[in-house]
């Protein structure tokens, strides 16, 4: 008789069902595992004979086969202890069989029997109700798991809480959602002095979706803008927040449960490795362009990233999704994000200063911003000059709008947004907006038109820049609640546009 347990192997945020079928037959005493399990998969004999031996449960003197099917597909991860005990559990008659075959079951043991957490109960979770089945995970992971709200989530402390609550001696209630998390104090854009030009590209960016660069000398307030842009953005939607945390949940940064309804801001320093950027590693895990899907992607010190980090962030950008190739699979991960980079204008950063620029200037500015390559300028829709402050201003009262003020607007065209998009597929947002769908809604007026048309032979705009310019002017227009594109919203989209830098 073979006794069956459901699990899940991950590809990307897609949980894939795993049948564990476990026999006990005759034979010379033994506990093998196949199905091609890793290492960490391969141990799980001895953490669940351990297990076992500390519920007085002594296996018997017989040939235990334990298969993870499907067998070509890879199985990584100590979450497969608990199904692989659950089975044999089921095996020995020590609980039923027909309530195992009908769990998915994820979690780690201590020799003890403890359940130890795991990441990927959220993605799990969505593979259980798919299949109408019950989630069985360690209590740290039910909270998460119980987002789903149509699977039944048990999470026992131990396995003998989970034998317990299977033979009925004492039954275990579902787990129960974890909190909402709470905005954290988010910094005020009243706070920044001066920068006007900045805190407008700031709005749009966060209204569009749009890349942004940001260019100025040491000190001129480049992260402190950046830093302040979860203050206007607008909370995430119940499936972006679930898309979202499904991310998080495999890279295990979900705490105690609590799902954020918070934007991601994520900001890795320049030293980081392109598997830390855009995923990879041992087992393929999402790298920071995913963790900061529907958020925000800030990389300051741009240029000062390895160049072939850099390069990497071209396509994702372009496609919304980045494919970690492996030889025995490739993993996707969702990754629409906002770009928000920060750089100075050369290495010693006072190009602009006579008094403090250094002897090679303007060439050093030209060979320091030269490492952002012409293919990866072009992605970014707004290139702002960030001024230093003078000294008197910083002493003035804070005079510039708050954050609440310009998150309404934020708001506002992000409403317009989802009500414009709704029904076109994957398109939430202006940035998304491509072909015909982006000719219906950004065409602007004969006047904007010959101007764009002028801007574009004088300047030699790309197809691409031409395009971004179009999504640019029709955020513009959606916070001042125009419905048609109009020659002043070009005219502003084309001046972030061309600033900095010279198209080709």
């Amino acid at each position: 008789m073979v006794a069956l347990a459901y699990t899940v192997a991950f590809e990307g945020i897609e949980a894939r069902l795993v049948e564990v079928q476990c026999a006990v037959t005759p034979g010379i005493p033994a506990f093998a595992i196949v199905g091609l399990p890793d290492k960490a998969v391969s141990e799980a004999r001895e953490r669940v004979r351990a297990a076992l031996s500390a519920m007085a449960i002594a296996l018997p003197s017989k040939r235990i086969t334990v298969n993870l099917s499907p067998a070509d597909l890879p199985k990584e991860g100590s979450h497969f202890d608990l199904p692989i005990a659950l089975a044999l559990l089921a095996a020995l008659e020590i609980i039923p069989q027909d309530v195992a075959s009908q769990t998915v079951a994820l979690g780690e043991l201590s020799l003890d029997g403890t359940l130890v957490p795991v990441a990927g109960a959220l993605p799990a979770a969505m593979a259980a109700a798919e299949g109408d089945r019950t989630l069985l995970c360690p209590q740290a992971c039910g909270a998460e798991a119980a987002w789903v709200g149509s699977v039944n989530v048990i999470a026992p402390r131990s396995l003998a809480e989970m034998v317990r609550h299977f033979t009925g001696q004492a039954v275990l209630q579902s787990s129960q959602p974890g909190e909402v998390l709470a905005r954290n104090g988010a910094r005020d854009l009243s706070e920044v002095k001066g920068q006007e030009r900045a805190k407008r590209a700031l709005e749009i960016a966060a209204a569009g979706r749009h890349h942004l660069l940001l260019v100025g000398s040491p000190g001129s307030g480049k992260s402190m803008l950046a830093a302040r842009i979860p203050g206007i953005l607008p909370q995430l939607s119940p499936s972006e927040a679930l898309e979202t945390s499904m991310i998080h949940s495999l890279s295990g940064l979900l705490d105690e449960g609590g799902i954020n309804r918070e934007r991601p801001f994520r900001e890795p320093h320049h030293t980081a490795s392109m598997a830390a950027i855009v995923g990879g590693g041992r087992s393929a895990k999402p790298g920071e362009i995913s963790l900061a899907h529907n958020g925000v992607l800030f990389m300051d010190e741009f240029p000062e990233f390895p160049r072939t980090v850099l390069e990497t962030l071209r396509q994702p950008i372009e496609t919304g999704e980045v494919v970690v190739a492996r030889a025995n699979a490739h993993v996707r991960y969702p990754c629409r994000f906002m770009l928000v980079a920060a750089a100075n204008p050369c290495k010693c950063g006072y190009l602009a200063d006579p008094a403090r620029a250094c002897t090679r200037a303007p060439i050093c500015g030209e060979d320091y911003l030269g490492r952002i390559s012409g293919p990866l300028m072009d992605r970014f829709d707004l290139r702002v000059e960030v001024p230093a402050v003078a000294f008197t201003d910083l002493d003035l009262p804070e005079t510039g709008e708050s954050s609440a003020a310009v998150a309404s607007r934020v708001h506002k065209a992000r409403d317009i947004q989802t009500a414009r998009f709704a029904g076109h597929g994957t398109a939430r947002v202006n940035a998304d907006a491509e072909g015909h769908l982006l000719d219906e809604i950004a065409t602007p007026d004969a006047e904007g038109r010959a101007l764009l048309l002028k801007i574009a032979e004088r300047f030699g705009l790309s197809a691409r820049g031409y395009h971004r310019v179009l999504r640019v002017a029709r955020t513009i227009a959606d916070l001042e609640g125009e419905a048609d594109v109009q020659r002043p919203h070009v005219a502003e989209a084309v001046s972030y546009r061309l600033a900095m830098t010279k198209e080709v």
